[in-house]
């Protein structure tokens, strides 16, 4: 295309554009009709002689421009810009894109994307503009959806990783080792439920060896966690598998757990913090909504604090707690509890907790203390806690479980009850049925009893349900298998055998 004629496809004559310019108003009309919101006019001295707008008028591009160079229309280093339009349309003939601002009256810019063409060597500058405002807008819009997606996303999963900490402080089996001798020095119930066997002295673990409660073909690939632990300062981690009512040598029937080892100092001692949890492949992990459900439904007061003992994150139990406590407060001001002491929103007349908290800030571990808490005399309560630090991250800090000890005391559900009862009535039909038949009804009766109380705490959840019996969710479903075939109809057994 040369300066002066524009070629057509299929035409069989070209079209000059120096034929055009005495046609620029009505092209300029035309163009903003169909694909742009303004087009203008330019002289050769580059003076606005023709404005044409579109539907969507820019505010202050009217007929107070005609006369104006177009150059003074612009704001700011914009200007520039349209000097490089109107060079380039003097030599080339056709422009690129160029995006100018214009000031409006109102005080804001609207930035215009331009491009020119010269209609003939002698002819005037056609200029068409497209409204970016409305691009800009959309582009806007679209930022402020993406940070309220990303906001909204990282609260899901901030509620997610706390759910997730409560939980595992409320069931993580904890242990204190000497970080010299590898030996247990304390261990909560937790570790003690997951790793005693039958066989344990004393069913205790402590002055035990860290790795006793492991199969032996995995005691090594532990004792190496323990001892690189407390060489390097970093905390490691290895899969096992608990020795706990299998087999000494096989995995069969053996409860995977994932174990991890920090390092800490007590005083001039250096110990390790061990902590265990079932291990389940990623199709059988508990989702977020499962946690949150154990987590929210737990009986049991769960929060953790730091180490100057003022609440990080709590369960609804802790809340309710201190609600039920904190009488001269309204309901709005006890649920925050974000920020402020556990002194303070219990009561802690013997200073029981900052004793608690202190061993487990030293000790690593703090378990099964009897403390009694109220804001004042009227509102006393006991409770038994359990404390284990949280070395993991970068700031220390201590997850507590506080369970009522009088609900626990004069609570002896009425499922329990009942089976108190069935079990005296088949105490009378000694003598009348076989020993053997006795105890294999009677077990039936009890692991079912215990597996239904498991469900409902766990929400019907096998996986928690596992997790809180000590035995891995596949032997859960096999138990109910059982239970449902052959362990039902002895218990139906036994209750034929009554009622005759």
């Amino acid at each position: 295309m040369s300066d002066d004629v524009l070629h057509f496809p299929d035409a069989a004559n070209p079209v000059g554009l120096s034929d055009l310019a005495e046609f620029a108003p009505q092209l300029a009309q035309t163009f903003v009709s169909i694909a742009s919101d303004i087009a203008l006019i330019i002289d050769n001295d580059g003076v606005i002689q023709h404005v044409a707008l579109g539907a969507d008028a820019i505010p202050g591009s009217n007929a107070q421009w005609v006369g104006r160079p177009w150059i003074e229309t612009a704001s700011g280093g914009t200007r520039a810009k349209i000097g490089e339009l109107l060079a380039e349309a003097q030599s080339a003939g056709v422009t690129r894109r160029r995006e100018v601002f214009h000031a409006t009256p109102a005080g804001h810019n609207v930035p215009i994307s331009y491009s020119a063409i010269k209609l003939g060597p002698n002819g005037p500058v056609l200029a068409v503009g497209r409204d970016m405002g409305a691009v800009a807008a959309v582009q806007q819009r679209f930022l402020v959806a993406q940070r309220e997606m990303e906001q909204d996303y990282w609260k899901l999963r901030q509620n997610e990783s706390r759910y997730r900490q409560l939980f595992q402080v409320a069931t993580d089996a904890v242990m204190i080792v000497d970080a010299e001798k590898l030996c247990i020095i304390e261990a909560n119930r937790a570790a003690v439920e997951l790793f005693c066997s039958p066989d344990t002295p004393g069913g205790t673990l402590v002055g035990q060896s860290a790795t006793m409660g492991v199969l032996k073909a995995e005691r090594v690939g532990v004792e190496e966690l323990l001892v690189m632990a407390r060489t390097s300062g970093r905390p490691g981690e290895i899969r096992v598998h608990a020795a706990s009512g299998a087999s000494q040598f096989s995995v069969l029937n053996a409860t995977a757990i994932d174990m991890s080892a920090t390092p800490f100092r007590s005083a001039d001692k250096l110990l390790l913090l061990v902590r265990a949890r079932a291990s389940t492949p990623l199709s059988k992990q508990p989702s977020a909504t499962h946690l949150a459900d154990f987590v929210e439904q737990t009986p049991d007061a769960v929060t953790i604090a730091d180490s100057s003992g003022r609440v990080l994150m709590a369960n609804p139990a802790f809340i309710a707690m201190c609600q039920s406590r904190a009488h001269h407060h309204s309901a709005s001001q006890a649920t925050s509890v974000i920020g402020r002491s556990l002194a303070e929103l219990l009561g802690d007349p013997d200073r029981s907790l900052d004793a608690i908290l202190e061993e487990a800030k030293w000790q690593g571990l703090s378990e099964q203390r009897q403390a009694t808490l109220g804001l004042d005399s009227a509102s006393r309560f006991d409770v038994e806690i359990s404390a284990a630090l949280l070395a993991e991250g970068d700031q220390e800090c201590i997850g507590l479980t506080l369970r009522r000890v009088e609900q626990r005391r004069d609570a002896p559900s009425t499922q329990f009850d009942e089976l108190a009862a069935t079990l005296s009535r088949l105490s009378g039909q000694v003598g009348q049925i076989p020993l053997p038949d006795l105890i294999r009804q009677i077990s039936a009766i009890a692991e079912r009893q215990l597996i239904e109380t498991a469900l409902g705490q766990a929400q019907n959840e096998h996986l928690l349900a596992a997790q809180i019996l000590g035995i891995t969710v596949e032997d859960l479903w096999l138990r109910l298998h059982n239970l449902d075939t052959g362990g039902m109809n002895l218990a139906m057994s036994a209750q034929r055998t009554l009622l005759n």
